[in-house]
């Protein structure tokens, strides 16, 4: 099922709601509650400027309160749990948000009627919202169950075991795509799919049927070899879930949940909270305008010296791997001569001889990453994640640390908890060392910890720590 049609689902609902909820409302206030002397009918109260305003922007306001509470962020993940909750939080904030900027200043026949005003507000907005979106919701649920927009998935697991996990899932609305054997001493059983062969055949199956997910469910591998093994699904850049049960999972932290009952861990998605993840875009767009507007002179003034000190291009650009394993250009001031890598890709250390001796200082303190606002208004990175890496460091670096895959399900950041607790890497042992503090990041991603890492940045950048 397109996830933008089932959004576009809830979009519109939400917005009907709204409007509905705030028309009833004024209703119910012009009948019961407010005086206003100079109103004589319904549809003049109805036409009063604040009114008619309310009545276009409200439904607006509503579906902004809702984006940035994340609710549109997973539109093929729902359950009517969920759906209580958060329609419930997001109408507490946005009808006392209304009824202070809105209502309060009205003047009532008693102060009492402020209750009633924010209860019947309430009431008429949770109620409406939420029984169209249950309707909504219990309407797509049954249809999942029906197999209408199932979820392709590869079981990595054969033996009677992994055939009644894969019952469950196909109950719930998953389609089982075949099987994978894990390993050679697993016993087989009785094949329910067609499609199916070796760990080694993954990379053809996937490229010849369509998968949405590759879920574990072996019993053979446990502890070190269950990681090892997880760690060699990374390079598929999809989603890897874990079937739980008594044995513990091989990671300390790991996105938990249940789908009708059904135990599965996501191991491939961090602990961000989706109102974490959009109030971040909103931040990352918002300071990155003010920054190549503010500091234009800045730019201007650097783009200048970067000229003087050595010939060659003003902005430095390169390819470097970012979100989902996609390629993008990353953009720098220059800080080294032209053709400082004739012999092919080389790390750049202490008292490199390529740097020239105005790119030192721009590196000391950080300054020839300003051109990467432009790399975050655009999309391709954000202001805090993972460095991004070439793609020839990366192949080395898997090589080792198969886990490194993981920080491609996030955008690469300007600045990292590993550039600002590490710094730059001089070598592939020393990027396996700041490694361990972006997989730290990851694990543990939030606003505050974003915020923390940009404290740490701007205090770079002043005492002129950088390497």
């Amino acid at each position: 099922m397109n996830k933008y049609r089932q959004i576009g689902k809830y979009v519109v609902s939400d917005f009907l709601t709204a409007a509905i909820a705030w028309l009833v409302f004024n209703v119910f206030r012009y009948h019961d509650l407010v005086i206003y002397e100079s109103t004589s009918s319904l549809g003049e109260f109805l036409t009063y400027p604040k009114v008619l305003l309310g009545q276009i922007v409200i439904p607006f306001f509503w579906l902004i309160i809702y984006y940035f509470s994340g609710y549109y962020n997973w539109p093929l993940e729902r359950n009517r749990i969920g759906e209580l909750w958060q329609t419930l939080v997001a109408s507490v904030i946005g009808v006392i948000a209304i009824f202070l900027i809105l209502v309060l200043d009205e003047i009532p026949r008693s102060y009492e009627i402020y209750y009633h005003f924010l209860f019947e507000m309430f009431g008429l907005h949770f109620g409406l919202t939420y029984l169209c979106r249950l309707g909504l919701t219990s309407r797509y649920l049954k249809q999942l169950k029906g197999g209408k927009y199932a979820r392709k998935v590869l079981l990595l697991g054969i033996g009677d075991r992994v055939m009644q996990i894969a019952r469950q899932l196909e109950h719930i609305g998953y389609r089982v795509q075949g099987f994978i054997r894990v390993d050679a001493s697993e016993k087989k059983a009785e094949a329910l799919h067609s499609v199916g062969g070796d760990v080694a055949d993954l990379p053809r199956l996937l490229q010849t049927f369509s998968v949405d997910e590759l879920i574990v469910a072996t019993e053979i591998l446990d502890g070190a070899e269950m990681s090892r093994f997880l760690y060699s699904l990374y390079r598929y850049k999809m989603p890897i879930k874990v079937w739980i049960d008594k044995k513990s999972i091989p990671f300390s932290k790991v996105r938990f949940r249940t789908v009708s009952g059904v135990p599965l861990a996501d191991i491939t998605e961090n602990n961000f909270s989706p109102a974490g993840k959009n109030l971040k875009w909103l931040a990352d767009k918002l300071i990155s305008v003010c920054v190549l507007l503010f500091l234009s002179p800045v730019y201007l003034y650097i783009a200048w010296r970067v000229k003087k000190d050595s010939p060659g291009p003003v902005i430095y650009k390169q390819e470097r791997i970012g979100y989902r394993g996609c390629p993008f250009f990353i953009y720098k001031f220059r800080t080294m001569y032209v053709d400082s890598e004739e012999n092919g890709p080389m790390l750049a250390h202490e008292d490199d001889k390529r740097i020239t001796p105005f790119g030192a200082i721009l590196r000391k303190y950080r300054l020839d990453e300003l051109p990467q606002f432009w790399n975050v208004l655009k999309g391709d990175m954000s202001l805090v994640g993972p460095r991004p890496e070439r793609r020839y460091f990366i192949e080395q670096i898997v090589q080792k640390a198969p886990y490194y895959y993981l920080l491609h399900n996030v955008k690469p950041g300007i600045t990292s908890l590993g550039m600002v607790k590490y710094g730059y890497a001089g070598n592939v042992e020393q990027m396996l060392e700041r490694l361990e503090y972006d997989i730290i990041y990851y694990e543990n991603m939030s606003l505050a910890l974003d915020l923390a890492i940009l404290a740490y940045t701007v205090k770079t950048v002043i005492t002129g720590k950088g390497v």
